[in-house]
């Protein structure tokens, strides 16, 4: 068994293995044929030289990035939090209905709603701004963040709501202080599905962002692959630097995953 997970692991590490290696090579070595494993010279001056190349402002595409994910997974948790505990505690007429078109939006993608969704910017006067794509990655995230976080509280016992409720707690303080860490791997899911979607998201960031410091890495990597000919250095550099902070995110939150299982039983 620990040998074929060994080389289930290597399959999916591999591709990632080979764009890390391919970022210290130069654009010629990369092309070569028969292609070499490893670089004939290593040039970690890739990553330096990448974020002073002429075709993207990289350092403002990373900014731009960071606070356009940051921000949505934010908004995404600040909604469905609440949304999520009050369709699992309270029946209510037309609850199944909201529940339902809430799925629905799952099966709308950013693809097909661009254009319209340009057209709308612009008359609201935001088109080309970090808020327009703030609130399209929350609006499209949204519904998965409702519907995992609303089975995990329907799961909670209500005796807990009704035991912190006779101790005087609010009903936000019993959502924040007895539900919520019981509900952690819940959140945590919502957290990590949110943010790399955020972070990866492509289409709707190329129509609405025409500005090019204010386009995310998902789309500056493109500038990098030209018609005639492509700077695949950096194409693998900046694909590395995209994967990390995702990397960084899951191994942060991965340690709490566990702990959040058993927290707030005692409250």
């Amino acid at each position: 068994m620990a040998v074929a997970g060994g080389v289930i692991a290597l399959v999916f590490v591999l591709p990632y293995l080979v764009m890390l290696i391919g970022s210290f090579k130069s654009r010629a070595e990369i092309l070569q044929v028969p292609p070499t494993y490893l670089p004939q010279e290593w040039l970690p001056s890739n990553y330096v030289d990448m974020w002073s190349t002429p075709e993207t402002p990289l350092p403002y595409n990373l900014v731009s990035t960071i606070v356009i994910s940051v921000c949505a997974t934010l908004l995404v948790l600040a909604v469905a939090a609440p949304a999520a505990y009050y369709t699992a505690r309270f029946r209510f007429p037309g609850r199944l209905v909201f529940l339902l078109l809430v799925l629905v939006t799952q099966m709308l993608q950013p693809t097909v709603l661009a254009a319209g969704l340009f057209r709308q910017f612009v008359t609201l006067g935001i088109n080309d701004t970090w808020l327009a794509m703030i609130l399209v990655n929350s609006a499209f995230n949204l519904s998965f963040a409702v519907w995992i976080m609303h089975s995990f509280f329907a799961a909670i016992p209500r005796e807990l709501d009704e035991a912190a409720a006779l101790d005087g707690a609010s009903r936000l303080q019993i959502l924040r202080r007895v539900t919520m860490p019981l509900v952690w791997p819940g959140v945590v899911t919502a957290i990590i599905f949110t943010f790399v979607a955020c972070w990866n998201e492509f289409a709707a960031s190329l129509v609405i962002l025409t500005t090019a410091e204010n386009q995310p890495l998902s789309v500056a990597l493109t500038k990098f692959v030209g018609q005639y000919e492509s700077a695949w250095q950096y194409v693998f550099g900046v694909s590395i630097v995209g994967i990390v902070p995702v990397v960084i995110l899951f191994a942060l939150i991965e340690k709490r995953l566990v702990a959040g299982l058993t927290a707030g039983a005692v409250k």
